[in-house]
């Protein structure tokens, strides 16, 4: 490397800014890519830019913990992000009332057939017990997912890495999924990716419907929170 350019790299390399450039600009390529294929799921932007970010870092040989330092101001975002989707589902509020039986009942359907299925199929393969008990949560947003894992046994590294890979499944092939089942109404379709892909699943259906977007806000937060309750039942039943 031209020791201009060493020199250059190694001040970047050391500034918090570093995380944060790469991770937007990441996300506005990916973004770009995005829009380029007619909104292609299979050009899914998260990832994309999650694949952009690894190859980065790897070529690099950056740090985690050094390109943390900077995106984790995206990371604080998630928090307001998170609280501002009750806007969308505010909006909506009329129809989640006329609704309240078929979304309580695909609640309790999703959650249970998401985390006991992924347990039975883990079991199937021998899976350890600690690798079993990372997968039950594995279809809430990550900090509750980790945290759950955390206090069942499971492997918290483990389960965050899972979370992503089914948010990311979810929002690329949901709508062929949806589509082959003929499933047309929007509130529908996004209770249903939220339930199963939590926020990657929700981003994506924002994307394509508001309504869908908030429907899947409210199945996102109800099933972290039922989540949380089925789980450690779930994993005593595992570890008795």
């Amino acid at each position: 490397m031209n020791p201009q350019l060493n020199e250059i790299w190694v001040y970047l390399s050391a500034s918090p800014l570093l995380g944060l450039s790469m991770t937007l600009l990441a996300y506005q390529g990916a973004f770009w890519l995005y829009q380029r294929s007619g909104h292609n799921p299979l050009a899914n932007p998260v990832l994309i830019a999650v694949s952009i970010l690894v190859l980065f870092l790897t070529l690099t040989a950056t740090r985690y913990e050094t390109y943390f330092a900077g995106a984790q101001f995206v990371h604080f975002l998630l928090g307001p992000a998170t609280v501002a989707l009750a806007i969308p589902l505010y909006t909506q509020f009329k129809r989640v009332r006329t609704m309240l039986l078929p979304v309580v009942a695909g609640l309790l359907a999703g959650s249970l057939t998401a985390t006991i299925s992924a347990v039975l199929i883990a079991r199937w393969f021998d899976a350890s017990l600690p690798t079993q008990l990372s997968l039950a949560p594995k279809s809430v947003t990550t900090p509750i997912a980790m945290g759950i894992a955390e206090r069942i046994g499971g492997i918290p590294s483990l389960t965050a890495v899972l979370v992503i890979i089914t948010g990311v499944l979810g929002a690329v092939g949901a709508r062929a999924v949806f589509d082959a089942l003929k499933v047309r109404d929007p509130a529908i379709r996004g209770f249903a990716i939220g339930v199963a892909s939590h926020g990657i699943g929700t981003a994506r259906a924002f994307q394509v419907n508001e309504q869908s977007g908030a429907f899947a806000a409210l199945a996102m937060g109800l099933n972290g929170a039922l989540t949380a309750i089925l789980v450690p039942l779930i994993a005593g039943w595992l570890t008795s």
